[in-house]
């Protein structure tokens, strides 16, 4: 190759090199834009989830997190031997496994091994008769098994007991209705569909509609309700899922506002008990007896603390105190006398008093005392009542229905949020009071529970 020839080649390669840099430029550009999409489509993501995940939840800080396992001195969890057992099976060690010598001082080891033998469902194939009763008219003859009288294309039916397991499964364990088909399909060997199990659903929620009001009707005597309420689907956003509950009971309720009529329809006009909730104005209205909950001014607190130029903490330090010697000295009602508690309460009344009256001109001071001033009215209730301190026990009332929302994003119809608020409370109030509430349900969905007709 002489001179000129290799110039030329040069100058190709050159012009080639100009041309897959200027491609290289543009395709990290392209790259550059397309990483932003993901990111925008992350970040929107993340927000659509606001609803049902909190800020804390979305960024937790290390030193937050909680350590696991049980707290100390916690005693030990183990299987207990069962109190009898079907059979025994003997297994012999007369001779090695590995080399076949004779064993010497063989010792007796004992374990009991509980197993789920394969399950096959007991198909029963029932003739009942329909007749004319010259009193009556129609009449029909009818069994337990029975929880209706279809016949034709729907005259293979779940019993009772199949149908209450799977309602179980979806309204009190959260299982999605498709799982909930599959673990009765691989199970137990019943056949069943996400629709067909929704229908079910709403029967049964209908059925039980009685027992729902007279559960309502339980809460609104009550000495005490605590309520809570959280974001909800039905068929989209927009609706708010309500709890109201007590040692006992447990009332859900599924509406698309979140207003103050809500609550009072559930609780009746003539409600009577104290009112135990967080600080949201929409239980303000109610005229009777009320506390606010403790945890919720000790968060609000904390958010203060961390506004900018908060560098005197002593308002908020004040605060604090005196909420940890209202729960201490809630902690000791049936242990003081009551003259002794009457006077330490009146002490922490005139505390409130004293911090509201002060001038405070840090943001966070004045937001948090603008918080308790608003709320003064019940800030002591859990004083002047028998009632617990903090809302807690409508937070864990709530939480099963969140747990469950995150998966399934709650109702697709009217129809499905009204059978749900039923059953989510009597499978709810059942567990509360320690009563089988799979046996109950497959007796309220037998034919023969009905009134006759």
């Amino acid at each position: 190759m002489n001179l000129e020839e290799a110039l030329a080649e040069n100058a190709r390669l050159r012009s080639r090199v100009e041309e897959l840099t200027c491609e290289n430029e543009e395709l990290a550009k392209a790259l550059r834009e397309a990483v932003g999409r993901v990111e925008k489509l992350e970040r929107e993501s993340a927000r659509q989830a606001g609803p049902f995940r909190r800020r804390e939840e979305l960024k937790v800080k290390p030193e937050a997190k909680k350590k696991l396992g049980r707290q100390p001195g916690h005693r030990g969890a183990f299987r207990q031997q069962p109190p009898d057992f079907d059979e025994t099976i003997l297994v012999t060690l007369d001779n090695c496994p590995k080399c076949n010598a004779p064993v010497e001082r063989g010792q007796m080891l004992t374990q009991y091994i509980e197993e789920l033998p394969p399950i096959k469902p007991v198909v029963t194939r029932l003739v009942t008769w329909s007749g004319e009763c010259p009193n009556c008219g129609e009449v029909h003859s009818t069994h337990p098994l029975q929880t209706s009288r279809a016949q034709g294309a729907a005259g293979v039916q779940l019993g009772p007991r199949a149908q209450a397991f799977g309602i179980l499964l979806n309204k009190h364990y959260g299982v999605p209705l498709r799982g909930a088909c599959k673990i009765l399909q691989q199970g137990f060997g019943l056949s069943l569909t996400s629709g067909g199990l929704s229908q079910l659903i709403q029967r049964a929620g209908k059925k039980l509609e009685g027992h729902y009001d007279q559960l309502i009707e339980q809460i609104r005597h009550s000495d005490a309700v605590y309520a809570d309420e959280t974001s909800w689907y039905v068929g989209g956003p927009g609706h708010w899922l309500w709890v109201f509950t007590t040692p006992h009971s447990t009332v859900y309720r599924i509406a698309s506002s979140r207003g103050h009529p809500v609550a009072a329809k559930v609780l009746g006009s003539d409600f009577a008990g104290v009112l135990v909730s967080d600080c949201a104005s929409i239980y303000n209205k109610f005229p009777g007896p009320q506390h606010k909950c403790i945890a919720h001014h000790l968060q609000a607190l904390k958010r203060q603390r961390q506004l900018p130029n908060m560098s005197d903490p002593s308002y908020l330090d004040a605060w604090d105190r005196l909420w940890q010697d209202v729960l201490e000295l809630t902690r000791l009602r049936g242990t003081l006398a009551a003259d002794e508690f009457a006077a330490r309460r009146l002490q922490l009344t005139a505390t409130v008093d004293e911090l509201l009256a002060r001038e405070v001109t840090q943001l966070g001071d004045r937001k948090f005392r603008t918080r308790m001033a608003n709320a003064r009215p019940h800030l002591l209730g859990c004083l002047h009542h028998p009632v617990d301190p903090t809302n807690n026990r409508a937070e864990r009332a709530i939480r099963p229905a969140v747990v469950a929302r995150k998966i399934s994003c709650g109702n697709k119809t009217d129809r499905g949020a009204k059978a749900a608020e039923i059953l989510m409370s009597l499978v709810t109030t059942a567990h509360q009071q320690a009563r089988d509430f799979l046996t109950d349900l497959a007796a309220s969905l037998s034919l023969q529970a009905l009134p006759a007709g």
